[in-house]
């Protein structure tokens, strides 16, 4: 089988895919309510050429996928979708990204299509909080979500944490004593300059080591072993916990030499860095009924596209043009 591998002797194996740019929560960071422009419902990819792409990045060594969005699970059809592609050989595994809404009502149909792990996203365990920090009252709800993704036997179960000085950060401690009764994930996010967020500055921004710092000045901290090295979370564990406590630190210590992936945004982009707006427009070979060889070529581009790294905090940086809930997370 032939791999995509880039400039840099990366293997590509990993590829996201945004299915919607819609959600049902206003998160500052992803997706703010000012100057904010949906992708009509025309221009979103049907699922079926999702599909056509995904068949053939599999044969060039895509393993992995996962479903971003928005939020996924308020597209219509998402689990006949998952279904779907779970039934394409040579996918090792499929995991989704939620903000836990509705996984009350779909962790096990979910389970059933083929989903193998869910990230869910939650900032706060505060009830007021969580409503400033989303533009939802709906805590409650994803706590209830979470539930029943254990209850129903989703392993693993990731919590992602977008730590924000001032903002959330004297939560630390909260998230990472949930690992000592839960067999959780916790995954402690720095705060990202992204498109449309003026709010992003030095003194929002904490970085792993302190947030480490803090949760070890309640229990010491134990390295996970045998980690995978291609993802960017370096897991650790509370003596006593069941669950794993990770750090993702894409400014301080970022982790673009060991980058796997692509993205596939939801109007059929696609992206080979998140903090880039190098696309590649597939879309348009999609709906021409370009040849499967066109679509390989551009993939393969798409591949030699890819940056070294990302120049975060650089005076050369500068943050895409598109919000998070376009991109995918």
């Amino acid at each position: 089988m032939d791999s995509l591998i880039d400039n840099y002797n990366r293997e590509l194996n990993y590829l996201r895919i945004s299915i919607t740019d819609k959600c049902n929560l206003r998160c500052f960071y992803c997706m703010p309510n000012k100057n904010l422009r949906l992708i009509p419902h025309d221009e979103i990819l049907r699922y079926e050429e999702i599909l056509r792409v995904v068949r053939l990045a599999v044969n060039y060594g895509m393993k992995k996928i996962r479903i971003t969005g928005g939020e996924p699970l308020i597209r219509k059809g998402v689990v006949e979708f998952i279904r779907s592609l779970s039934g394409i050989s040579g996918i090792e595994d499929i995991s989704l990204t939620t903000n836990g809404i509705l996984l009350k009502e779909l962790a096990s149909d979910l389970l059933g299509a083929g989903i193998k792990s869910i990230n869910i996203s939650l900032d706060s365990l505060n009830p007021q909080r969580y409503k400033r920090l989303t533009g939802g009252d709906y805590l409650a709800q994803v706590l209830e979500g979470i539930k029943e993704t254990e209850r129903v036997g989703f392993d693993p179960i990731k919590i992602n944490t977008v730590v924000i000085k001032g903002v959330n950060d004297d939560e630390v401690v909260d998230f990472a004593k949930i690992t000592l009764d839960k067999p959780y994930k916790i995954r402690f996010i720095e705060f990202m300059p992204t498109a449309m967020i003026d709010s992003w500055s030095e003194d929002r921004f904490l970085p792993s080591d302190s947030i480490r710092e803090q949760i070890e000045r309640f229990e010491k901290l134990y390295p996970v072993t045998d980690q995978d090295k291609s993802r960017p979370s370096r897991g650790f564990r509370l003596k006593n916990g069941i669950g794993d406590i990770g750090f993702i630190s894409p400014i301080s210590h970022h982790f673009c030499s060991s980058c796997n992936r692509l993205r596939l945004t939801a109007d059929g982009k696609l992206r080979p860095c998140l903090f880039s707006d190098d696309e590649i427009d597939i879309k348009r070979l999609l709906r021409n009924n370009a040849a499967d060889d066109e679509i390989i070529g551009q993939l393969k581009l798409s591949a030699q596209q890819k940056s070294r790294g990302h120049m975060i905090r650089e005076d050369i940086f500068q943050k895409c043009n598109r919000p998070m809930s376009a991109i995918g997370g």
